[in-house]
């Protein structure tokens, strides 16, 4: 039985609209007289979907959208608008509302998009379950030296990540950084053997070289791989260019007040800082990135 909460300061809306949802098979409905009153039923029963007004007194419909998607994300909102309630609608489909219908609404029409709402949302509670049984999760990329697509490949990573539910919001942009400057030192300063020494001076005359390096030979012919796994356990990214490698102890300290604008570095440091183990091989054309989960 699917439990909706109705909220509207208006108690003929209310009433009419709470009467057409329980003539329809599968509901079970509640009724709240505003947000306030909304926000004290979520806190205590358990509700399935939220069907609220938007111009009411003390809490509007906007705030509890709001509220709910602070304390109450995992249950959807569905809106219901009249006329002079646009601006306020658009406000609140922006904040987090995952759908509207018009108060007058034909009842086959609000059950359409509840339905929909509800579908939409049991397939993410699904996929959350399904990646709460994960195993391991692996990708294999090869990659030509295009700046443009290393930075899609990082986001795609930290993507993945993200899905699996394991790590902070916080942890995210950092680790989708750390995968960027390591993509980033594979493609320019691996293959296309670019310096960053180059930066100090014109940033234009670094990339002009880049560009000019990526379409002609040796440069061209070589490629970034990059092979990922996801276990409960950990996340780890392994990057290889088919550059001639480097020693990164002959790097100077990025964290040296001298050198903490400069380019050199910079990366690695952040690479270093933002992961929980990273390890290059003996030649240094390949490095080993491991962020694990709180768990472990």
């Amino acid at each position: 039985m699917v439990v909706i909460l109705v909220v509207d300061d208006s108690a003929t809306d209310r009433t009419r609209i709470a009467g057409l949802l329980s003539r329809m098979d599968g509901y079970q409905v509640l009724t709240a007289a505003g947000g306030a009153e909304a926000k004290t039923m979520l806190r205590a029963t358990s509700i399935d979907l939220v069907l609220t007004d938007l111009q009411m007194p003390e809490v509007d419909g906007l705030e509890l959208v709001r509220d709910m998607q602070r304390d109450h994300a995992d249950v959807p909102v569905v809106l219901m608008t009249g006329t002079g309630s646009e601006e306020i609608a658009v406000q609140a489909m922006k904040a987090g509302a995952a759908n509207y219908v018009n108060k007058m609404s034909r009842p086959q029409w609000l059950r359409e998009n509840i339905e929909r709402v509800l579908a939409s949302q049991g397939e993410i509670q699904a996929y959350k379950e399904l990646l709460r049984n994960l195993c391991r999760d692996e990708y294999e990329f090869l990659l030509v030296n295009d700046r443009s697509l290393m930075t899609s490949t990082a986001r795609f990573l930290r993507q993945a990540a993200q899905s699996t539910g394991m790590y902070a919001d916080n942890d995210l942009p950092r680790l989708g950084i750390a995968m960027e400057e390591a993509l980033l030192n594979a493609c320019l300063h691996g293959n296309l053997e670019l310096d960053s020494v180059l930066r100090e001076g014109d940033d234009n005359r670094f990339n002009e070289l880049a560009k000019e390096r990526a379409g002609r030979r040796p440069w061209m012919d070589r490629r970034v791989t990059v092979r990922a796994s996801i276990s409960p356990k950990q996340f780890k990214v392994e990057i290889t260019d088919d550059g001639p490698g480097f020693d990164p102890s002959t790097l100077p300290d990025p964290t040296d007040p001298e050198n903490l604008l400069k380019p050199h570095g910079r990366g690695i440091m952040m690479i270093r800082l933002f992961l929980d183990k990273v390890q290059w091989n003996e030649r240094g054309n390949r490095v080993t990135m491991v962020k694990n989960a709180p768990s472990s």
